[in-house]
């Protein structure tokens, strides 16, 4: 049984244009989960946890600018 891919909004995103998981928005518990690491969903619109398989992805119609 796979879980829905977790919808985020660009202004959910941090400035380099990720994520961290766990993430509250996965319904995951912080002191029971894999440890942090960084998913850059900015750049496909979409990103996979190594370990726990949860994917990320940018809401359609979401676009992120990208600060030079």
């Amino acid at each position: 049984m796979s879980t829905p891919p977790i919808e985020l909004k660009a202004s959910e995103l941090n400035p380099q244009g990720g994520v961290f998981c766990p993430n509250p928005k996965a319904d995951m518990k912080l002191w029971n989960s894999h440890p942090k690491v960084y998913l850059d969903v900015a750049h496909t619109g979409e990103a996979k946890c190594p370990y726990c398989g949860t994917i990320y992805r940018l809401k359609a119609g979401e676009t992120v600018s990208h600060a030079h």
